[in-house]
């Protein structure tokens, strides 16, 4: 099984930006624990803070993939773009948010693309990265 992780922008500072949020791993920590507990799951992963370059990843993956776990991070609420991608492809995407969106601000508590995904998590930390990875088997 092949499942590709996407991470959208700022979250290449996790670890160092807003540990009362987002804690005090870096993804890097974090996916060497994935990948020994899922061993039997080739995960690989992809960040980018631009747009356009995650539309590509999508693209690139939607088709021979068995899933895509994505964090769009704040591209959640504003891209049409990431959403229509999500819609055009065949691979299933699940949603990840470490933190709660609904219980942030109120411009966070839109998905533009969690309609396109056969799940969103969210408020489960890191966590939601294991759980969504779950789903998958």
């Amino acid at each position: 099984m092949k499942i590709q992780i996407i991470n959208g922008p700022n979250l290449n500072l996790l670890g160092i930006r807003e540990k009362s949020i987002y804690g005090d791993s870096s993804f890097e920590d974090y996916l060497k624990t994935l990948r020994e507990k899922f061993q039997i799951i080739d995960i690989d992963y992809f960040q980018s803070n631009i747009e356009g370059e995650i539309i590509n990843k999508l693209h690139e993956v939607g088709f021979s993939y068995d899933g895509i776990i994505l964090n769009g991070g704040a591209y959640t609420h504003t891209s049409i773009g990431i959403a229509d991608a999500i819609a055009g492809i065949n691979t299933t995407v699940v949603e990840v948010h470490i933190s709660n969106i609904y219980a942030r601000e109120e411009f966070r508590h839109v998905s533009l693309s969690g309609k396109n995904c056969r799940g969103v998590l969210t408020g489960f930390g890191l966590d939601g990265y294991r759980l969504a990875l779950e789903s998958f088997l």
